[in-house]
């Protein structure tokens, strides 16, 4: 049986999973120092909200794991990554047939996420307040962390497929010198 996907996809999907996998660590580690939540907003954080909305129970949404005894919020991080990893897929097959997704080394299509999500689809849904009355710290944070993870995902993405492919991207000739 013939694989469905043509090679250069079957990269871009792996490729995506590995860095979305990494470049969700990386957000998280962006919000140690730039919390967007207050605590009192992060009691029920958006993904845990989203649930919610859509008919998980609070007890579930909440449910924890625990970690040198730290409690971990699991599905939490399960919408985390799993956002990561689809953002990231979508990301490197996209790149493989139009260039200019890499735009400012993928920041470009970070801003576009952080803009999407936080400020128009998470507020229509009632999971995030409308932009206006969010505070300025929890801009700060998705827009430069959104910038921060999908540069991640770029520069994941442009060394994996390189060292697989043993090709430069699709829009760089095999003669150039910048190969």
């Amino acid at each position: 049986m013939k694989n469905a996907l043509h090679p250069k996809k079957n990269v871009a999907v792996w490729v995506g999973i590995i860095s979305g996998i990494i470049s969700g660590f990386i957000k998280f580690g962006w919000e140690v120092p730039f919390p967007p939540r207050t605590p009192e907003r992060d009691m029920t954080n958006p993904p845990q909200h989203l649930l919610e909305q859509l008919g998980m129970s609070h007890d579930l949404s909440h449910l924890m794991y625990y970690f040198n005894d730290y409690p971990r919020p699991i599905m939490s991080f399960i919408i985390h990554f799993s956002f990561s990893i689809i953002c990231a897929i979508f990301y490197c097959l996209v790149a493989e047939y139009y260039p200019k997704i890499k735009l400012w080394q993928g920041t470009a299509y970070g801003i576009f996420i952080f803009i999407m999500f936080h400020i128009i689809i998470m507020p229509i849904l009632g999971t995030v307040p409308v932009p206006w009355d969010q505070p300025f710290a929890e801009h700060f944070s998705e827009f430069f962390g959104h910038a921060f993870w999908t540069w991640i995902i770029e520069i994941t993405r442009r060394d994996l497929r390189n060292r697989i492919t043993k090709q430069p991207d699709s829009e760089i000739p095999l003669t150039s010198p910048f190969r």
